[in-house]
């Protein structure tokens, strides 16, 4: 991979599913396997390393990637949102990473392809800092990948508006990469969500 080799991924996966009704959504069966597990897998594919942003143990979503080689980041302020488990994380990268791959947990959509594709439009060399999938008609999703001299920005973030003030400071400093259809924003949130993309694919 030359200049990308020192890029690990982050997968958020610490959320609360507040919106599920009492299951959790990063343990819904997608591809014959927990969605957490999924994401975790095609993040190692495709990155050496892997952090994994999730709530404190114990918790379910750590039984579902015991085995899999990645790096558990246990978020103990994790219902304050987003904010401190983008904190947490990108605290946590190895210090010679060049750039952080950053890759939500509820992106059923999501292939391996699709991460390679983001992955491989990175040039640490050019003007951009920000790189980032976005919908077959330009709508700004997942994966992003964020240059390391943006990793200080994260450690002020707060709440759950996630690194979107990272990402608008950058401004014309972000490359968009289009992915197929709607797979860079179609988060699954509810027990109704699920059920109406679960129809879609039988």
């Amino acid at each position: 991979m030359g200049q990308l080799s020192n890029i690990p991924a982050i997968v958020l996966a610490a959320g609360q599913s507040s919106r599920m009704r009492g299951t959790d959504k990063l343990l819904q069966e997608v591809d014959g396997q927990p969605l957490i597990l999924r994401q975790c897998t095609i993040a190692r594919h495709v990155c050496a390393r892997v952090l994994v942003a999730l709530p404190p143990a114990p918790h379910d979503r750590y039984t579902a990637i015991s085995g899999l080689d990645v790096q558990p980041v246990p978020v103990p302020d994790a219902t304050e949102g987003m904010g401190a488990s983008l904190r947490a994380a990108f605290a946590a990268l190895p210090v010679d990473a060049d750039a952080a791959l950053l890759l939500l947990g509820d992106l059923p959509d999501l292939t391996e392809d699709d991460l390679n594709t983001v992955i491989q439009a990175v040039d640490l060399k050019s003007e951009n800092l920000i790189w980032r999938g976005t919908t077959s008609d330009g709508q700004a999703g997942h994966p992003i990948v964020f240059a390391k001299p943006l990793f200080t920005e994260f450690a002020k973030l707060s709440g759950d508006n996630g690194g979107q003030s990272i990402v608008k400071n950058s401004k014309d400093r972000v490359a968009l990469i289009a992915l197929t259809g709607n797979r860079a924003r179609n988060d699954l949130d509810t027990p109704e969500d699920w059920a109406n993309w679960r129809a879609l694919r039988d």
